[in-house]
């Protein structure tokens, strides 16, 4: 299992979404409204306006995806194609790996002691 997160355009967002429909057990995706900036070697704020710093986010939308490893490369072909202009600003995207995942909706068995915990 694989947690996928991208950082794209907000007008992007609609484009994906419309080709995850297309991808046989799309597993599903959150998406939040964000702020980025640039790194620092292209803004430098003003010295004489404290609030300058704040000035140079541009909106941006955060995709999370927790997908099964079978479709990662599918669903990252997808954001790739879908996101990219070869514009500066198009976004990043990353992939982690997830240990585990629980559904809310299932009913689960806790482990009193998690095996973490157990001393070598």
């Amino acid at each position: 299992m694989k947690e996928i997160k991208a950082v794209v355009q907000p007008q992007r967002i609609e484009k994906m979404r419309s080709a995850f429909r297309n991808l046989k057990q799309f597993p599903g995706m959150t998406v939040m409204k964000v702020q980025g900036c640039t790194g620092n070697e292209k803004y430098k704020p003003k010295r004489d306006d404290p609030f300058d710093e704040l000035n140079d986010y541009s909106n941006k939308m955060l995709v999370i995806i927790l997908s099964p490893d079978h479709l990662v490369e599918g669903i990252l072909q997808i954001i790739a194609e879908c996101a990219s202009t070869g514009q500066k600003g198009d976004g990043v995207v990353w992939v982690t790996d997830i240990g585990r995942v629980i559904r809310l909706d299932e009913k689960i068995d806790v482990m009193d002691e998690p095996p973490m915990f157990h001393a070598p």
